[in-house]
């Protein structure tokens, strides 16, 4: 407030100019969603339910912002009904339900590239989402663009690893649709260091999941330096990564990822009966001891062995792998019960591109994920507890979370206590 008694804002104003350039990009992110739209209606144009056309226009999803070079844009995605309810939906290529932000072109390129965006198209699509920051981005950059990723591609995938130290590792098989004629198969590693840091160690295609492929993989960072092996692997129950790893790192020890456990139990029992079985699942995985967890495993087979034989034979078969995080720090629990690390950062990629016209080269597809995944490194968080990390390196043992030595001190204690 002024002495003329009024009252003046504190905020910066609007650029005009900054403003005029929103709106545009705004008109014409919404011309090409429309566009979009407009593709998918012709597709389905001549065909009919009891007389009317089968897929129709239903209104638009609710109103989200996209974060992008200028600003906040505001965007409504439409959406079509499919009266013969065979699910046909309407997913825009450029902005999806999981796309929120849009700000910065080294990431924005390779994953529009793997949605399926050509190099000619590239330009106009991100001038949508960019404005004046797209500006001078043409095919031919873009081509410049994605060589040089793919040179840093293959120099990271040759780096040194001697002076590395990785504690646990979490390992699986992504499938994927990638600008290819068949399902790729891309063999994804991360590390966790002595800091707590989570790392990428490895991206690289593969046959299937196999052990000879697994074993490559292995191999590859055992030349590149890494010759301490991890002291736990956390993965899947795929037997091609478990038997490279018995092969090429003996001392490390398995842990089984629960998420895929559970998923494979609840596919052999019925839907109905799913719910009740996932909660008597969380009773061993959430169990406060490994003595606590085995009494669950063994009423969980008192009471379906007869009725689900498959469900409880899948569940025990490697029951000493799923329970080894009970001899790691409890802090770390959360991060080693599972391989959710890799399913988080593949979420953007892992089953929802599809096959486009034209195949990608083998590197120029591994280069595009590689730039994806080191974009979603930066925000990884550190390992909660990471400083028990040094413990677990030095051997120290752990029983139910706690370190032995600690507990056996706990139990004098209370013991003192008992005879004072």
């Amino acid at each position: 407030m002024t002495t003329d008694n009024n009252v003046y804002s504190l905020e910066k104003p609007e650029n005009p100019l900054e403003k005029l350039l929103k709106q545009g990009a705004q008109q014409l992110l919404a011309q090409a969603i429309e566009a979009e739209l407009q593709q998918l209606l012709t597709k389905y144009e001549d065909q009919t339910v009891n007389g009317v056309k089968r897929v129709v226009r239903n209104g638009y999803q609710p109103e989200r912002d996209l974060q992008t070079g200028l600003g906040d844009i505001a965007v409504k995605i439409p959406k079509v009904r499919d009266r013969a309810k065979e699910g046909v939906k309407f997913n825009s290529s450029l902005v999806p339900p999981y796309l929120k932000k849009a700000k910065s072109v080294e990431e924005l390129i390779p994953w529009l590239y793997l949605r399926g965006i050509s190099t000619g198209d590239m330009q106009p699509a991100l001038s949508s989402l960019l404005g004046d920051n797209a500006k001078g981005l043409s095919a031919s950059t873009v081509s410049r663009l994605k060589s040089t990723w793919e040179d840093e591609f293959l120099t990271w995938s040759k780096r040194d690893l001697s002076k590395r130290r990785y504690v646990y590792v979490w390992a699986d098989g992504v499938y994927s649709k990638v600008r290819m004629g068949n399902k790729l198969c891309l063999l994804v590693m991360i590390g966790v260091d002595e800091q707590g840091r989570k790392e990428l160690l490895a991206v690289v295609d593969g046959e299937r999941e196999s052990e000879l492929s697994w074993k490559e993989v292995l191999n590859q960072l055992k030349s590149q330096g890494l010759n301490k092996a991890p002291e736990l692997a956390i993965g899947d129950g795929a037997l091609g990564f478990w038997n490279a790893v018995t092969k090429v790192w003996p001392t490390t020890r398995q842990q089984r990822c629960w998420v895929h456990k559970i998923a494979n139990v609840l596919n052999k029992v019925p839907k109905s009966m799913q719910p009740k079985i996932k909660a008597h699942l969380q009773d061993i995985w959430m169990a406060e001891s490994e003595d606590s967890a085995l009494k669950a495993y063994d009423l969980f087979s008192k009471n379906y062995e007869v009725k689900y034989p498959k469900a409880v034979k899948c569940l025990t078969k490697d029951k000493d792998e799923m329970l080894a995080f009970y001899q790691f720090p409890a802090e770390h629990w959360s991060h080693i019960r599972t391989s959710n690390p890799i399913e988080s950062m593949f979420a953007t990629i892992r089953l929802r591109t599809h096959k486009t016209k034209g195949c990608g080269s083998r590197n120029t597809t591994l280069s595009m994920v590689f730039k994806l995944a080191q974009a979603a490194e930066c925000k990884w968080r550190r390992l909660r507890g990471f400083k028990l990390l040094a413990d677990v390196i030095t051997g120290v043992k752990f029983k139910d979370g706690i370190r032995i030595n600690e507990e056996i001190l706990t139990e004098h204690q209370e013991l003192s206590v008992h005879l004072i």
